[in-house]
C-alpha cells in the first residue's frame, strides 16, 4: 500500500513507500528477510524519523492473547498492543502495572523501545517492568530474551534497531486504587526549596509550568485505600487545591483528563494524564523532552526560567516528573535517578527548531539526555557521552542485524554517526 502518512503530530511524514499488516509471524519473518530497510511502525506518537524507512511494519493484526502467570506475576501480550487496552485488560484480572504514560494510547514495543516514562521517585520507566520479550532479527530468526540473559539490559530500551518485538513479558501486580489530586500556583521559591518535598509527596507526581510568576499545577496521584481514603486536602505548600477537573494547560478543558478531585479510581483511570476513551489533544504540538540527573534538578530548572522570555512564546507547556535510576542501556535512568523535563511546543516546525538549540545548550552542562521517541538535535558523538553502554549497544545491533535491515537516518545520526 503506498503511503505518505503522518504521524500523530502531524509533523512528521513518513517517506516509506509501503506499510505492511502482516497476520502471522511466519508472514512478518519473510516480510523482515525478503526487504532491504524495514522498521516497525507503532501507534505514531513519535515526534521525529525514529520509525521510517523504506518499508514499514505494523502489528495491529498480530494481536494474540494476554498470557498470564500469577504465580510468576508477570502479563505477556503482543508488541503493538496499547498499553490503555491492557490496562484494561488487567483490571478485569484484578492485576495491575507498577506505572503508565501520560497517554494510555501508545503501543507496548514502542512505548519500551523509546524508555517513554510514567513518573514517582521510586518508579522506573515502563521498559523496567520488562521480564523477557521475543523479536524477529533481519534473518528472520525469532529471538527471546529474559531479565538476567547477557545483554538482555542491551535488547529492551532497543530504538527498533535489533528487530520487530513481537511478544513482551511485563511485570504485574495486585491492582490497586488511587486517587488524582491538582493543586494550582506552587511558588517558584517554593518549588526549589522543597523539590524533594514535591515530588515524594505522592506515588506519582507530575508539575505543569510555563515559567510564569508561578508554578502552573502539581499533580498528585497517590494509592489510596478506598474504604478508608484519607481527606481531601485543601492546600499543598501554600498551592490551593483545584475545585474543577484541569487540562495541564489553563486554557484547555480537562474534559478528557482522568478522573481528579480526589474521587478514587482504578490505577488505570488514574496514572495517565488522558482517558483512553478520548481524544488527548489536537495532535497540534511538538514534543520534546530532556532527562538530567535528579542532582542537577534545581540547577537546570534555573537554567530554562534564565531563557524564560525566548521559550515563552514557542511553548504550550512543560511537564517537571521524577524517574528512578536503572540498568538499562539506553534508558535515559541509566545510572541515575532522574529528572524529566518535558516540552509541548506550538505546532511550527520552524520555530522548534531554532529554539531546540537553545534549550540543549542551556541543558548541556547538566548530562542531559534526550527522549529518543520526541524532537532532539543531539548527535552520536553528544550521546556517546552521556550513554556510556552506547558503544556495547552498536555492537550489539551489528550482530543481531549484520545486513543494517534495521538501519535508518534516525540510527545513523543519533546512535552509529
Amino acid at each position: 500500500m503506498l503511503t505518505r502518512e503522518r504521524n500523530w503530530a502531524g509533523n512528521y511524514t513518513y517517506t516509506a513507500s509501503t506499510i505492511h499488516h502482516p497476520r502471522s509471524i511466519d508472514e512478518l519473518c519473510e516480510l523482515v528477510v525478503r526487504a532491504p530497510r524495514i522498521r516497525a511502525l507503532g501507534s505514531r506518537h513519535c515526534f521525529n524519523d525514529i520509525a521510517d524507512s523504506g518499508e514499514l511494519v505494523s502489528l495491529d493484526r498480530l494481536t494474540g492473547e494476554l498470557e498470564i502467570d500469577r504465580e510468576g506475576g508477570t502479563v505477556t501480550v503482543s508488541g503493538g498492543m496499547r498499553y490503555g487496552d491492557l490496562a484494561r485488560a488487567l483490571v478485569q484480572e484484578g492485576l495491575a502495572l507498577h506505572n503508565m504514560a501520560s497517554l494510555p494510547h501508545i503501543s507496548v514495543a514502542g512505548t519500551i523501545a523509546t524508555a517513554t516514562h510514567g513518573s514517582g521517585d521510586a518508579n522506573g520507566n515502563l521498559a523496567t517492568a520488562v521480564s523477557a520479550l521475543e523479536l524477529v532479527t533481519s534473518d528472520g530468526e525469532i529471538v527471546t530474551a529474559s531479565r538476567g540473559d547477557d545483554d538482555f539490559a542491551g535488547m529492551v530500551v532497543n530504538l527498533g534497531a535489533l528487530g520487530v518485538v513481537t511478544r513482551v513479558t511485563l511485570d504485574v501486580e495486585p491492582g490497586y486504587q488511587m486517587r488524582q489530586e491538582v493543586f494550582e500556583h506552587l511558588a517558584w521559591d517554593v518549588f526549589y526549596d522543597r523539590f524533594d518535598e514535591v515530588t515524594s509527596s505522592a506515588y506519582s507526581v507530575s508539575v505543569f509550568l510555563d515559567y510564569g510568576e508561578t508554578v502552573g499545577s502539581v499533580w498528585r496521584k497517590s494509592r489510596v485505600n478506598p474504604d478508608n481514603p484519607a481527606p481531601r486536602e485543601d492546600e499543598f505548600l501554600g498551592a490551593r487545591a483545584a475545585t474543577r477537573h484541569r487540562h495541564p494547560m489553563e486554557t484547555m478543558t480537562g474534559e478528557n483528563c482522568t478522573g481528579q478531585l480526589g474521587v478514587p479510581g482504578f490505577w488505570a483511570d488514574r496514572l495517565p494524564h488522558f482517558r483512553l476513551d478520548a481524544t488527548p489533544a489536537s495532535g497540534d504540538e511538538i514534543q520534546a523532552e530532556y532527562m538530567v540527573p535528579r542532582r542537577f534538578a534545581i540547577l537546570a530548572l534555573e537554567a530554562l526560567r534564565a531563557r524564560a522570555s525566548v521559550i515563552r512564546p514557542h511553548l504550550l507547556i512543560t511537564e517537571v516528573r521524577t524517574v528512578a535510576a536503572d540498568d538499562l542501556w539506553l534508558s535515559s535512568a541509566y545510572g541515575t535517578d532522574t529528572v524529566c523535563l518535558h516540552f509541548s511546543w506550538k505546532p511550527d516546525q520552524g520555530e522548534v527548531n531554532a529554539i531546540l538549540p537553545v534549550v540543549e545548550e542551556a541543558l548541556a552542562p547538566f548530562e542531559a539526555r534526550p527522549h529518543f521517541g520526541k524532537e532532539f538535535r543531539m548527535g552520536a558523538q553528544e550521546l556517546e557521552a552521556r550513554y556510556p553502554k552506547l558503544p556495547e549497544f552498536r555492537r550489539l545491533a551489528e550482530r543481531l542485524d549484520p545486513r543494517g535491515a534495521f538501519r535508518n537516518a534516525f540510527l545513523e545520526r543519533t546512535i552509529f554517526g
